[in-house]
């Protein structure tokens, strides 16, 4: 089973963010070890796991080579420790000093940025 990332297409920003990790990671994608898939088209894929399409739009979702719920920075942690010539970056924000304030900064931001896609209709 791969690391599926769920992601909100619709939304400007994550859209692009999603689009050049796709971009790094084509091999990956190739071989089936990751994958990026639009919630918008498939509004329920996480409904087994609690999370509404609201919550996908709000926060990144994932689901591990287990089938486990990863959510918010964590998925981007994941995604970044899977990137090549970004594991750096994943080794600094999920350490575990970092990874509170990581995760407090990521939902901070992802309230804004959702705040923000409401407002401009990015639905």
């Amino acid at each position: 089973m791969a690391f599926t990332v769920w992601y909100n297409t619709r939304c400007p920003v994550c859209n692009a963010g999603i689009s050049r990790q796709q971009r790094r990671l084509i091999e990956a994608v190739k071989a089936g070890t990751i994958a990026f898939r639009d919630i918008n088209l498939e509004p329920e894929a996480l409904t087994a796991h609690g999370a509404t399409l609201d919550d996908i739009r709000r926060r990144l979702h994932a689901t591990d080579d287990a089938g486990r719920l990863v959510v918010g920075a964590d998925v981007a942690i994941e995604t970044w420790r899977r990137t090549p010539g970004e594991g750096w970056l994943a080794r600094l924000f999920g350490n575990r000093l970092a990874l509170p304030l990581t995760r407090f900064a990521y939902d901070r931001f992802a309230d804004l940025l959702y705040a923000w896609n409401r407002r401009k209709g990015h639905w």
